[in-house]
C-alpha cells in the first residue's frame, strides 16, 4: 500500500509539485487529429451519459449497462471480458508499439435515490435494495464516468498502430458498494485478477464533481479520499416496563452515553492539526413503544481517516469507548467493525502525479487545473491505487450559472451536473495515459 502522508505534509508536497508544473512547458500531447476526433464525439459521450442517467442500476445489477459498454467496445475491435465481479467489462487496446500497461476505470453503478432534478432524462426507475423498494438514480455520476470512458475507448481505437503500450479499459461495478452478503467492486475486480494478464503499470480514474466548476479539474498529493469502515454497535440490555426502569437494564441510555463519547475520540484523541478524521453514527434503531424499555438497541455509523495510522487509532478507539461506556452502566457491547464496508485511503502517487499535472495544464489550461485539498469522502478506486501507482483526479460538474455552494451534494435527490464538457474528461484520461506510456517503463 503507498504510504499516505498527513495533511501537513501534503501542504508542503503540494506547494513542491505546483511550483516544479508550473515551471514546466509542456507541449499538449494530443495531436490535431486526435483533438478533432474528441470534438466530434462530444456528442455522442452527451447522449451516452443521458441514456445511462434515465437508465440508473444499483451494484452488481448493472446489466444493461454493461452490455452497452461491451457492445461499443466489440464494435471498436477491442478485447472484452464481461462477467467480471458480477457485472464489470474489462477490454483491451493494444498498441502496435511495446510499452507499459495504463489501466483507466470509470465506475457504473447508481444508487437508491429517488431524483427530483426535472430534466428530460431524469430516472424514473424503481427496484429492490435491501429488500426494499426504492428510487433508483446516478446521484453521484458515475454516468458520466462511464460515458467519458466509452469516447476515450472510441477516440483512441483508430490510434492503436501508434500506441507504445496497452490500455485496459475497466468499467466497474458497485463502487458504492454490494448489496448485503455480497461482494464486489474494485475489491472484488482486484481478487479475481484485473490488475494482471497483462500485469497493470499505472492506473487512471476521475470524479465528476458536482461543486467544482465545468471545464475544471482538480488535483491533491497525498491522499485524495478518505479510508471508510462502516460498524455496527449492539448494546443489549434487559427489557423492562418503562415505568420501573430499576426493574431492568437501558440499552437506549447506555446507547445515548456511547453516542457523545465517540464524538471525543476526533475532538480529543486526533491530532487534527495534521490529518482530519470523522466518526458518525448514523442510525440508531429500538424498541416499539414509550412505555417499554427494549432488550436492544442497534447503531449503525461510519470512520474516516486520511491517514493509515490514524485510521487503526480509530478502530481502537471506537472499540473501546463502546465497550467501556456500555459496560460501565451494565449494558453489554457487540461491535462488528468494519461490518460491510472497509475502503484503504486512495492515494495519489508523487512521482506519477508529478508527471501528469503538466500535461493536464497542457489541455485544460493552466488556470484550469488547481490543487485542492483532500476530502473525507471514500472510492473504492483504493484498492487499485494500493497495488500500482496510481492518480485520480477531480473533474468539475457544476454549471456556471450556479455558484459554489449552491449546487446541491452528492448522494441527493437533486444531484445535478453540467454535461456539456465532458470532453475535458475524454482529453484529461487520454492526456494522462499517453503520458504515462512514453515515460514508465515496462515491468
Amino acid at each position: 500500500m503507498h504510504r499516505t502522508t498527513s495533511w501537513s505534509l501534503a501542504v508542503i508536497g503540494v506547494t513542491i509539485l505546483s511550483a516544479t508544473a508550473g515551471a514546466q512547458s509542456v507541449a499538449s500531447p494530443l495531436t490535431a487529429d486526435l483533438t478533432r476526433r474528441i470534438a466530434a464525439l462530444e456528442p455522442k459521450v452527451i447522449a451516452w451519459r443521458r441514456d445511462i442517467h434515465q437508465h440508473p442500476e444499483l451494484g452488481n445489477r448493472e446489466t444493461r449497462t454493461a452490455k452497452l459498454v461491451a457492445d461499443h467496445l466489440r464494435s471498436l475491435g477491442l478485447e472484452v471480458q464481461t462477467g467480471v465481479a458480477h457485472t464489470g467489462v474489462v477490454a483491451l487496446l493494444k498498441g502496435g508499439q511495446p510499452g507499459p500497461v495504463v489501466l483507466l476505470r470509470a465506475d457504473m453503478d447508481a444508487l437508491p435515490v429517488t431524483e427530483r432534478v426535472d430534466v428530460p432524462f431524469a430516472s424514473k426507475v424503481r427496484a429492490t435494495y435491501n429488500g426494499q423498494e426504492v428510487g433508483v438514480m446516478h446521484a453521484c455520476g458515475h454516468d458520466t464516468h462511464v460515458a467519458i470512458l466509452m469516447g476515450v475507448a472510441e477516440a483512441l481505437a483508430p490510434m492503436r498502430a501508434q500506441l507504445p503500450g496497452t490500455i485496459k479499459f475497466v468499467f466497474q461495478p458497485a463502487e458504492e458498494g454490494a448489496p448485503q452478503g455480497e461482494k464486489g467492486g474494485a475489491e472484488l475486480m482486484v481478487a479475481e485478477g484485473v490488475l494482471d494478464n497483462p500485469k497493470v503499470d499505472a492506473a487512471f480514474a476521475l470524479h465528476i464533481d458536482a461543486s467544482r466548476e465545468a471545464g475544471t479539474i482538480g488535483w491533491s498529493t497525498g491522499a485524495k479520499y478518505a479510508s471508510a469502515d462502516d460498524f455496527r454497535i449492539v448494546v443489549q440490555g434487559r427489557q423492562t416496563h418503562g415505568g420501573y426502569p430499576w426493574n431492568g437494564v437501558d440499552p437506549v441510555v447506555a446507547s445515548a452515553q456511547i453516542v457523545s463519547a465517540l464524538q471525543t475520540i476526533v475532538s480529543r484523541n486526533m491530532t487534527l492539526t495534521r490529518s482530519p478524521a470523522v466518526v458518525t453514527v448514523g442510525s440508531i434503531r429500538g424498541g416499539v413503544r414509550s412505555n417499554i424499555i427494549p432488550e436492544s438497541v442497534e447503531m449503525l455509523g461510519t470512520i474516516r481517516a486520511l491517514d493509515t495510522a490514524d485510521r487503526r487509532e480509530l478502530h481502537e478507539r471506537v472499540r473501546k469507548i463502546a465497550t467501556g461506556v456500555g459496560e460501565s452502566m451494565g449494558t453489554t457491547v457487540e461491535i462488528q467493525l468494519p461490518y460491510t464496508t472497509a475502503y484503504p485511503v486512495t492515494a495519489n502517487d508523487e512521482s506519477l502525479l508529478r508527471r501528469v499535472v503538466p500535461v493536464l495544464e497542457a489541455v485544460a489550461g493552466a488556470a484550469n487545473v488547481q490543487q485542492e485539498p483532500p476530502v473525507t469522502g471514500a472510492e473504492d478506486f483504493s484498492f487499485i491505487a494500493e497495488r500500482v501507482p496510481s492518480v485520480y483526479i477531480g473533474l468539475g460538474g457544476r454549471p456556471k450559472s450556479v455558484r459554489r455552494g449552491e449546487a446541491a451534494d452528492h448522494h441527493t435527490p437533486d444531484f445535478y451536473v453540467d454535461d456539456s464538457e465532458l470532453d475535458l474528461g475524454v482529453k484529461a484520461l487520454i492526456a494522462m495515459a499517453l503520458e504515462a506510456m512514453r515515460t514508465i517503463p515496462r515491468t
